[in-house]
């Protein structure tokens, strides 16, 4: 396993619509171990390849830990992931992004969602979501569409966050800052 360097807007890769898993083999099974260990290592609950430059539809996530420091790792490694299904109820969560470091906002989004997808051993599998766990899939699956965050706020704040950074990567300033300590119980989470 090994470290991968997350990609910042306005990289356009970020905006890149992800290639399907042809088969879930040692290479992709590869790719799921690294991707979790650089989200943990952000630190994050979720991951979409493109994040790390990867075309591929592979995503990883992980709520179990945010919510609880003294529980155990529950990863989720997913490789093709679509929404099969959509609740017509829905629920505003302040999400952030890795891509998109210390910035956070409100986004609305079905409350709850069932997945299919292949697990890190090739079998199609289902999953039916609410909560964080259903906003933290819904959020990674539309990085594999070119989707960020930000396009479900409204303009005027998505055009201010994005010259942010459009700034700051032509004068090559770091904008992701470190924080002291994960978010508070019910606070923003970076996806």
């Amino acid at each position: 396993m090994s470290l991968r360097p997350i990609l910042i807007i306005p990289d356009p890769r970020l905006r890149m619509v992800a290639k399907p898993v042809v088969a879930v083999d040692a290479a992709v099974r590869a790719l799921m171990d690294d991707m979790l260990e650089t989200m943990y290592d952000a630190p994050g609950i979720g991951l979409a390849a493109p994040q790390i430059g990867v075309d591929s539809r592979v995503i990883v996530v992980d709520v179990a830990k945010r919510r609880d420091d003294s529980a155990r790792a529950e990863p989720l490694s997913l490789a093709n992931p679509e929404i099969l299904w959509a609740s017509e109820e829905t629920s505003l969560y302040e999400e952030g992004c890795l891509s998109i470091p210390d910035y956070y906002e409100e986004v609305t989004r079905p409350a709850a969602v069932r997945v299919g997808y292949l697990d890190v051993d090739g079998r199609r599998r289902e999953i039916e979501a609410d909560g964080l766990l259903a906003t933290c899939l819904q959020h990674e699956i539309d990085h594999l569409n070119g989707v960020l965050f930000i396009d479900h706020i409204s303009r005027l704040k998505r055009a201010r966050v994005i010259k942010k950074f459009e700034k700051a990567a032509k004068h090559d300033a770091p904008v992701r800052k470190p924080r002291a300590s994960g978010p508070a119980h019910g606070a923003a989470e970076d996806l």
